[in-house]
C-alpha cells in the first residue's frame, strides 16, 4: 500500500473503463496520416520498499495515518523522518507521488504530540499546494495540532486566531516575507517555540526568486533561534533553532542547492523506494502545415502545426476516450486557448461534453481556483488545461493521462509534470507536444537527452547585490543588524551594508545598523516588475483577475486581445499608475502580438576565455528595453493585419550576460560574407537562447539575448544571451561555465533541422523583436562552426581575465575592465577587429526577456 495514498473519489458520472496507455497511444497516432510519434520510452513499474515504524512516532499518529491507507513507511520516507528527528537539517529529493509529505510530517507531527508547546511552519510556493497539505493534515484530525493556512486568502478575522492557536501554519515565502517577519514581535511566541521548518517543492526556488527565498530564510532563523544547527527538538528544554526539513523533485546535487538555500549543512535522501506505475512517454512532433498552392512564394519557411493546437486536439480525444486528462500548458494565455479549443471540439461531437474540460491558471479567484481543485478531484472534470502550479505536489489521484505543451524548461518539471498521472499506482500516459522551437525540435529527435540523463541542479545566488541588499535592508527593519548577522547573510553581506550606509538607507551605531526609514523596504521576491495589474470589466466593474507587473506592457496594453476562461476581451486602457486595466468583452477575429526594442551596454568584465580570433566572456551589461508597437494578426491564417504604435515607458535592467565574439577576418575565411554577418549572428543567437534551457535551469522566457555585426562597447561582431532578471539569476554563469556544449548542441540543432533557410524549429523565435529579419541559417552553422574550433572542449573555459565581487564565486584577480578594456577578439586574429566591415550597426534582440508569462497560477501572496 502505497504510504501516500488517498481515496479517489472515482472516475465521474458516465465514465467508461480506461484504455491501457500503449492502447490509447495507438489510437491517438492512428487519427494522423503521418506518424507525429518521435520515440516511445517504456518506463518499467517498480516495487515499494516498506519498513517499520520509527519507534518515536506514537500510536496515536501510526493510528491516524493507518486510517488514511498508510500501513507503513517506505525505506526512503523513515530515512529521512529519522534524520530530521534527530535534529539534522535533511532534503528528500525523490520522484513525483513517492510520498515526500510524509517525511515531513512524521517528525513534525510527533513532535508536536510529544511537545504541547511545539510548532511547525510550512512552506509552498503555492496556495494550491499549501491548501492540499491542509486537507492533508487537517484529515488526520489530531488532537492539539490545529493546522491553519495563513496567505494573502486568509480573511483578517481568523489572522490573530492563527497567530495565538495555531500550531501547524502553512503559509508562502511571500507571506513569511510581507507579513510574518515584519510582524515578528506579534508571531513571537510561535516562532520561539519553532521546532520544524518544512520547504516543499524547495527545486522551485531557483534564479532571482529562489536567491530571495534564501536571505527571506535567513532571516526566519534570525527571529526563531540561533543560526547555528539544530539540536534534537524531542528533547525538552531551552530554546533551540529549528530544524529545517525540505522536500524536492530529483535533482542534481540535492544537498549542495539545500544548502544554499537555508545557509546551513544538509543531509540528502535521494533514493526513492516508493512503487511505481509504469508510464509509456511518448515524444510527439506536430505534422508540418501544407504550403498555400496559391502563394507565389517559394521560400517560405516549412510551419508546423501549433503546438497549442494539437495539445487541444489531443485532450478532446483522450476526454472522448473517458480518459481523466491534465494538460500542461506554458502560459496563461495557452491554457485558455487549449481549454477552449478542447471544448469546442468536444460539442461538436457530443453535446454538452464540453463542460468536462475547463482552464486553470494564475489570475483566477480564489473561489473559480478551489471549485476547480475539487471538480477535478471529484470527477466532474475529465480534462484540465493549466499552467504549472499543478506540477507541484497538489494530489491529484486517479489521472490517467498528462499531456505537456512545450519543453517544460528542465528535466525536473517535465518529470514532475509527467507524474501527475498514474498517481495510484497505475499504468499511465503521458505525451510531449513539440513547439515549433530549436529546443523541442531538437530533443524530440534526440531522446536521449531526456531520457537515462540526471536532472539539472537548482541555480540560485544569495550573493547577487541587488537580492543580497534589499533583504539586508528588511532584516534591518526587523530588527537592528549585528556583526553576526552579516556572517549569516553570508559573501557580500560586509560590503553590501556599507553600501546602504553610504546611501543613508541604515544608520551605524555601536550596537549595530538600524533602518532609518519610517516606511519598510518594498522588495519583490518573484522578480515580476512590480505589484500586480487589476484587469475590470469597465461596463460592470468586474474583477476579472490580475496580471503581473512584469507582463503587464505585452499582455494587457490597449487595444490587446485579453481571455479570461474561454472569453475573449479587449483591452481599452492600461493606467499603470492606478495598476487597472480597463476592458470589453469581444471576440475578435485577430490576436494581439507585442513587439518591443532593445539595446545593450556592457558594464564590466567578470571572466574571459581568450581563444584565438573568439573572445568568451562573462560580465555586467545594462539593457533597456520598451515595447513601442503591437501587430494585430488573422487568428485563421497568421495575416499580419496591421501594426500600432504604443506609448509605454521603456525598463531598464542589469544584469548579467555571457556573450562572445568573432573577429570579422574569421568568419571572411568561414565563408560569411560581411553583408550575411548579422543574420548569421542573429540566428545563432536565436538558436542559442533556444538551447540554453537544455543546460540551465531556467526557460527560454527567462533569457534574452542580442546580437550585431559591430558592437560599440566589443567593435567586433558580438552575440550576447543576459539574465532576464536584476543582478542575474546563475542562467549566464551556467552557459559560460558549459559554453562548448551548448554551443555544440546549438549547432547541431540547426544544422539538423530539415528546412532550406531556417524555421522556427532552428533559428526563428516567437519573441523576437526584429520581425525575424535578417536570418541566415547557413552562415549560423558558419559562425558557431568558428566559435567551436577555437573554443576549449572541455565545457569549462579558463578565464584569462576575472574579477571578484559578490555577484558571483569570486575569482583569481581584482581587476574590473570598463568596456573600453574589454578585448573584442584576440591579438591573434589578423588586423583589427571590425575594421574592414561595411556592415551595419543593426542590434538584432530576442524580446521579452525580462517578461516572463506567469505560468504559475496561484503562486503564493501576502494579500
Amino acid at each position: 500500500m502505497n504510504p501516500a495514498a488517498t481515496v479517489s473519489a472515482g472516475p465521474g458520472p458516465g465514465r467508461p473503463p480506461t484504455a491501457a496507455p500503449g492502447d490509447l497511444l495507438r489510437r491517438l497516432r492512428a487519427r494522423h496520416d503521418a506518424d507525429p510519434v518521435t520515440h516511445v520510452e517504456r518506463v518499467p513499474a517498480r516495487p515499494g520498499e516498506p519498513v517499520p515504524w520509527p519507534d518515536w512516532a506514537p500510536e496515536e499518529l501510526r493510528a491516524a495515518l493507518a486510517r488514511r491507507g498508510v500501513a507503513a513507511p517506505w525505506r526512503h520516507q523513515a530515512e529521512a523522518a529519522e534524520l530530521a528527528y534527530a535534529g539534522q537539517h535533511v532534503v528528500v529529493a525523490t520522484g513525483t507521488a513517492s510520498g515526500k509529505s510524509l517525511a515531513y510530517q512524521l517528525p513534525a507531527l510527533a513532535t508536536l504530540l510529544a511537545d504541547p508547546r511545539a510548532t511547525v511552519l510550512y512552506l509552498a510556493p503555492t496556495k494550491a499546494l499549501a491548501a492540499d497539505q491542509l486537507r492533508a493534515v487537517a484529515g488526520l484530525e489530531l488532537d492539539g495540532v490545529r493546522p491553519a493556512t495563513y496567505d494573502g486568502d486568509t480573511p483578517r478575522a481568523e489572522r490573530e486566531w492563527i497567530r495565538r492557536h495555531s500550531r501547524f501554519v502553512l503559509t508562502n515565502p511571500d507571506m513569511l516575507h510581507h507579513g510574518i517577519l515584519p510582524g515578528h514581535a506579534h508571531w513571537s511566541g510561535f516562532l520561539r517555540r519553532l521546532a520544524y521548518v518544512v520547504i516543499d517543492e524547495c527545486h522551485t526556488y531557483r534564479g532571482v526568486f529562489g536567491s530571495h527565498v534564501a536571505h527571506v530564510l535567513r532571516r526566519l532563523r534570525r527571529q526563531s533561534g540561533s543560526p547555528g544547527r539544530a539540536s534534537s527538538p524531542a528533547l525538552a528544554g531551552s530554546r533551540k533553532a529549528p530544524v529545517f526539513v525540505l522536500a524536492s523533485a530529483t535533482s542534481g546535487d540535492p544537498a549542495t542547492a539545500a544548502g544554499r538555500l537555508t545557509g546551513l549543512p544538509v543531509a540528502a535522501v535521494t533514493e526513492d523506494t516508493s512503487p511505481r506505475g509504469g508510464v509509456t512517454f511518448a515524444l510527439w512532433e506536430p505534422p508540418l502545415l501544407p504550403r498555400d498552392p496559391s502563394s507565389e512564394a517559394v521560400d517560405l519557411a516549412p510551419v508546423r502545426r501549433s503546438a497549442l493546437r494539437e495539445t487541444a486536439d489531443l485532450l478532446a480525444d483522450t476526454v472522448a476516450e473517458g480518459v481523466r486528462t491534465l494538460a500542461f500548458v506554458r502560459s496563461r494565455k495557452g491554457a485558455e486557448v487549449v481549454a477552449a479549443n478542447a471544448r469546442r471540439a468536444l460539442d461538436e461531437a457530443v453535446p454538452g461534453l464540453g463542460d468536462r474540460v475547463a482552464a486553470y491558471r494564475a489570475g483566477y479567484l480564489r473561489e473559480e481556483r478551489r471549485e476547480l481543485e475539487r471538480a477535478l478531484l471529484h470527477g466532474d472534470l475529465l480534462g484540465l488545461a493549466s499552467t504549472n502550479a499543478l506540477e507541484l505536489g497538489v494530489d491529484l489521484v486517479g489521472l490517467d493521462a498528462v499531456l505537456i505543451c512545450g519543453w517544460p524548461g528542465t528535466r525536473a518539471s517535465l518529470w514532475q509534470q509527467a507524474g501527475r498521472a498514474g498517481r495510484s499506482g497505475d499504468e499511465a500516459l503521458a505525451v510531449l507536444v513539440a513547439r515549433d522551437d530549436p529546443l523541442d525540435t531538437y530533443l524530440v529527435h534526440h531522446p536521449e537527452a531526456l531520457f537515462g540523463r540526471p536532472v539539472e541542479a537548482t541555480v540560485l545566488d544569495p550573493a547577487n547585490p541587488y537580492v543580497l541588499a534589499p533583504q539586508l535592508a528588511c532584516a534591518a527593519a526587523e530588527a537592528p543588524l549585528t556583526p553576526a548577522d552579516l556572517d549569516l547573510f553570508g559573501d557580500g553581506a560586509k560590503e553590501a551594508v556599507e553600501e546602504l550606509v553610504a546611501a543613508g538607507a541604515l544608520r551605524q551605531r555601536p550596537t549595530g545598523w538600524y533602518w532609518r526609514h519610517r516606511e519598510r523596504p518594498e522588495v519583490d521576491l518573484r522578480g515580476e516588475g512590480g505589484a500586480p495589474v487589476c484587469v475590470v470589466e469597465a461596463s460592470t466593474g468586474r474583477l476579472l483577475g490580475t496580471v503581473d507587473g512584469g507582463s503587464s506592457h505585452f499582455l494587457i496594453h490597449s487595444g490587446a486581445v485579453y481571455l479570461h476562461q474561454g472569453v475573449s476581451y479587449v483591452v481599452d486602457s492600461l493606467d499603470l499608475a492606478d495598476g487597472c486595466a480597463l476592458v470589453h468583452a469581444e471576440e475578435p477575429d485577430w490576436s494581439t502580438h507585442a513587439r518591443d526594442v532593445t539595446s545593450l551596454s556592457v558594464v564590466s568584465v567578470r571572466s574571459y576565455a581568450d581563444a584565438g580570433p573568439v573572445g568568451l566572456f562573462l560580465g555586467e551589461v545594462d539593457v533597456t528595453s520598451q515595447v513601442v508597437s503591437y501587430q494585430r494578426r488573422r487568428i485563421a491564417s497568421g495575416e499580419v493585419i496591421d501594426t500600432r504604435p504604443l506609448d509605454l515607458p521603456a525598463r531598464e535592467l542589469r544584469t548579467v550576460a555571457v556573450w562572445f565574439t568573432l573577429s570579422p577576418q574569421s568568419l571572411a575565411l568561414a565563408g560569411v560574407e560581411a553583408a550575411d554577418i548579422p543574420g548569421a549572428l542573429h540566428a545563432a543567437e536565436h538558436a542559442a537562447i533556444g538551447l540554453l534551457p537544455l543546460m540551465a535551469t531556467c526557460d527560454r522566457w527567462d533569457i534574452g539575448g542580442l546580437s550585431t555585426a559591430v558592437h560599440p562597447d566589443t567593435e567586433a561582431p558580438t552575440v550576447f544571451v543576459y539574465d532576464g532578471h536584476p543582478g542575474g539569476a546563475g542562467f549566464a554563469e551556467r552557459a559560460y561555465g558549459t559554453a562548448a556544449a551548448w554551443l555544440r548542441a546549438t549547432r547541431d540543432a540547426i544544422a539538423e533541422c530539415g528546412c532550406e533557410a531556417g524555421c522556427p524549429s532552428c533559428v526563428q523565435s516567437p519573441k523576437c523583436g526584429n520581425g525575424n529579419n535578417p536570418l541566415s541559417k547557413p552562415d549560423a552553422v558558419r559562425v558557431l562552426d568558428v566559435v567551436l574550433a577555437n573554443l576549449p572542449s572541455d565545457d569549462s573555459p579558463s578565464p584569462t581575465l576575472s574579477r571578484g565581487g559578490s555577484t558571483a564565486p569570486a575569482l583569481p584577480g581584482d581587476d574590473s575592465p570598463t568596456p573600453a578594456d574589454l578585448p573584442a577578439a584576440s591579438p591573434a586574429a589578423a588586423g583589427s577587429p571590425g575594421a574592414g566591415s561595411p556592415a551595419p550597426v543593426l542590434p538584432r534582440q530576442d524580446d521579452r526577456a525580462a517578461v516572463r508569462p506567469s505560468t504559475d497560477a496561484d503562486v503564493g501572496g501576502a494579500g
